[in-house]
């Protein structure tokens, strides 16, 4: 007896240890990140600052060290809680998650039990109880990799899933802070016309009073109005502007439309000029370009589908090979039965095992279809990827130029802000001495209003290009 078990040992350890070491085996490539050429440094207005030395970068900060203004960090904090497209993003995660567990099961047995209970009484008085369990086992040998390389295409997807909550997360702060800051934009441009209103109000009222001594006339008086008429026409536009970026900013932080409370004001005009609530750099650390690739949750969400379209060509392969099954199943029957006052037991236990194999023939150019679709999907996804870094770059560019530049028009404005207001001075003076007419003044006061609200929208570009150019780095997610 021993011997029999002893060479059926050594007929089936070859056939068991052969199976181990093809079912180490993953039919398809290997994945390898791909090679791309990046730029030694940014496009920028001064590529000299970009060196390839400067490891620091902007993006690394989180959003409240960005963003200084606690209203802001507070509205942020609530979106990141609260914003619908934000909670879809964790259920595709979570989706994803469980699906991994779907693929992977297919690697593991499945095992079925099958109880079952009998009994009664015939017309031969004959009684049975009798409590049979029966059991199923059946495993797909994974030979070929065929279920390893769609676990890891899953694998991927999930990887690619979560990248594509952090660009949510990402998307969801740059929306918020910029529209917060187009809003307070909006408030200064309303407290700037609405100074306007009550200065050319008192301007009306002086051109009347000289009207009634015979020191004007009333074309003085008409021309006084249009300014005021200008101003007083643009308020009710900038209440709508404000009162639908409210609504944009509550929708974000997955509320209803409703008013926004605000935090520290853009800015305050001084006898100096205007004073800004926050001193914006000229200059802003980009990092290394390399590390944009691992920076950007879009490229990295990319690179997991790359991931995923090269597993893909290994399933498509190994469906050309044989797809080998174990199957096995027993039972047994627990309980008697009474005839005539003998008790007859339940028959013994029973177990059959068996194994089967599956060689696809002729499939009218299925498979061959199939791994061609998938090599396509393969490069397909290489093209978003390079794309996508191409793009990346492209962005970061846009933002650097964008807020050098935006910088330099802000500074210019400003001194042309206080060259418009040293000439209504000058213009009032002569006015009122009688050198000069009313049209003179008109026209400086018209292009102070002007330069002012251009001030206001200069700053708020100024503002605007930072949130880019966080978003562009890659910063805001973490």
């Amino acid at each position: 007896m021993r011997n029999r078990q002893t060479n059926f040992v050594a007929k089936v350890a070859p056939i068991l240890l052969g199976a181990l070491v093809l079912s180490g085996c993953a039919v398809g490539p290997n994945y390898h990140r791909p090679v791309v050429q990046t730029p030694a440094a940014f496009h920028a207005p001064d590529e000299s600052q970009q060196t390839t030395t400067q490891t620091a970068s902007f993006a690394d900060l989180p959003w409240w060290q960005v963003f200084h203004d606690p209203q802001l960090q507070e509205l942020i904090r609530t979106a990141l809680k609260q914003n619908y497209d934000l909670k879809l993003a964790v259920e595709r995660v979570n989706a994803a998650r469980a699906q991994v567990g779907i693929v992977r099961s297919n690697e593991f047995p499945v095992v079925s039990l099958d109880p079952t209970f009998s009994g009664g009484k015939t017309d031969q008085s004959i009684k049975s109880n009798i409590f049979s369990l029966a059991g199923d086992v059946t495993f797909q040998l994974d030979l070929f990799g065929r279920y390893r390389r769609a676990t890891e295409a899953a694998r991927a997807q999930l990887l690619g899933t979560q990248d594509a909550q952090q660009t949510v997360i990402l998307t969801l702060v740059s929306d918020v802070a910029s529209d917060y800051f187009l809003l307070r934009d909006l408030d200064l441009q309303l407290q700037i016309t609405t100074e306007t209103v009550r200065t050319q109000e008192d301007s009306v009222k002086l051109t009347k009073l000289r009207l009634q001594h015979g020191v004007a006339t009333t074309l003085d008086v008409l021309q006084a109005r249009q300014v005021l008429d200008v101003a007083n026409a643009q308020i009710p536009d900038l209440e709508r502007q404000i009162g639908q970026t409210e609504d944009a900013i509550n929708i974000l932080l997955g509320k209803y439309p409703d008013n926004v409370p605000r935090g520290e004001s853009l800015s305050i005009e001084t006898s100096d000029g205007w004073k800004w609530s926050e001193t914006l750099s000229p200059l802003l650390p980009t990092g290394l370009p390399s590390e944009l690739l691992e920076r950007r949750p879009d490229i990295r969400e990319a690179e997991q589908n790359l991931v995923a379209a090269n597993a893909n060509i290994g399933v498509a392969k190994a469906m050309f090979f044989p797809q080998i099954s174990l199957l096995g199943s027993g039972g047994a029957a627990f309980g008697h039965s009474q005839f005539a006052g003998s008790h007859i037991p339940a028959p013994p236990g029973i177990g059959t095992y068996a194994a089967a194999a599956s060689q696809p023939i002729f499939e009218g150019g299925a498979l061959r279809s199939n791994l061609r679709y998938a090599k396509s999907e393969e490069r397909q996804a290489l093209i978003g990827y390079e794309q996508t870094i191409q793009r990346a770059f492209g962005d970061v560019s846009d933002s650097l130029i964008g807020y050098d530049k935006y910088h330099v028009v802000r500074e210019r404005q400003e001194q042309s802000v206080k060259d418009l207001q040293e000439s209504v001075n000058v213009s009032l003076m002569r006015y009122r001495g009688g050198t000069a007419t009313y049209l003179d003044v008109l026209d400086s006061q018209r292009s102070l209003f002007s330069a002012e609200l251009t001030l206001a929208q200069a700053r708020n570009n100024e503002y605007q290009s930072l949130v880019q150019l966080y978003k562009s780095l890659g910063g805001g997610w973490k």
